[in-house]
């Protein structure tokens, strides 16, 4: 049974979905009183040159400190799929992919990095930010190796 908070979601939980999707679904941050960092791998994003028409395959690497909302997983990944057949250059393509995540969400803090796959012996690394104004990067403790167990 859903839940009044995840109800109104339309990716999740609607049973089987083949179609990519534009659109972004959000829920409430649960810990909107705390800084902590979401990190994401997306390996499998696809785009195409707008030159040539071939495929561009990239890894996706989105890390963000949420304030009020949180991206739903399944909605960004129908969204990351939707520029399969989409032919766009990988600086324009990650910026895009930014703005529509940060006008979704509206994060403390948000960094993508596209890591491209090699195309005519280059590889290349796009990184976009957003920082709401005012916010302060938190200082990180490092901990050290986890022992193995």
């Amino acid at each position: 049974m859903a839940t009044p908070k995840t109800a109104r979601l339309k990716a999740l939980g609607s049973g089987p979905r083949t179609a990519p999707a534009k659109d972004l679904e959000t829920f409430p941050n649960p810990n909107p009183g705390r800084d902590y960092l979401i990190r994401m791998e997306i390996p499998e994003f696809t785009c195409l040159c707008p030159k040539t028409g071939q495929p561009d395959f990239a890894t996706l690497y989105l890390d963000y400190y949420p304030d009020k909302a949180c991206v739903e997983l399944k909605s960004l990944k129908l969204y990351v799929w939707s520029f399969r057949n989409e032919g766009k250059f990988h600086e324009a393509v990650t910026n895009e992919i930014l703005e529509d995540l940060v006008r979704a969400t509206k994060p403390r803090f948000m960094r993508l990095t596209a890591e491209f796959l090699v195309r005519g012996g280059i590889y290349t690394t796009i990184v976009a930010e957003h920082r709401k104004a005012g916010w302060k990067v938190p200082e990180f403790v490092e901990l050290g190796e986890r022992p193995q167990g």
